[in-house]
């Protein structure tokens, strides 16, 4: 019989940060915002790996907090490619805090970027 167990899958964040207390809310936890601007940011990193031009985010999806997050909690933004088009690429986006050892699930959502031309003009990720 074999005793050895398979290794947990490890997932690489795209972000991960500590947030502080200029981050908070008017109740003491993090203010939903912050959290919007690292999911972007996040989204934004992964969907940079399928083009070397700027990009720009044209849709975020329904966002819903399950969980809050408090001040020095470490939250981790982690990024999957769901669809690559000709000038875009749809992310989505798992968003876990950890709290006492243990990671809390404090939301999801699915980005759609595009790739820009210098006028804003969207254009192939690849030539």
């Amino acid at each position: 019989m074999d005793t050895q167990q398979s290794p947990k899958q490890i997932r690489d964040p795209a972000v991960r940060v500590v947030l502080l207390p200029k981050d908070t809310n008017q109740h003491g936890t993090i203010f939903g915002g912050v959290i919007l601007a690292h999911l972007d940011i996040a989204g934004g990193v992964e969907a940079a790996k399928h083009t070397d031009h700027p990009i720009v985010t044209v849709a975020m999806n329904q966002v819903v907090f399950k969980e809050p997050v408090h001040v020095g909690e470490v939250v981790s933004f982690y990024a999957s490619t769901t669809k690559v088009g000709r000038t875009s690429v749809s992310v989505h986006m798992d968003v876990e805090a950890c709290r006492g050892g243990k990671l809390v699930h404090v939301t999801a959502a699915d980005l759609v970027y595009v790739s820009i031309d210098k006028n804003g003009v969207p254009r192939p990720l690849r030539p």
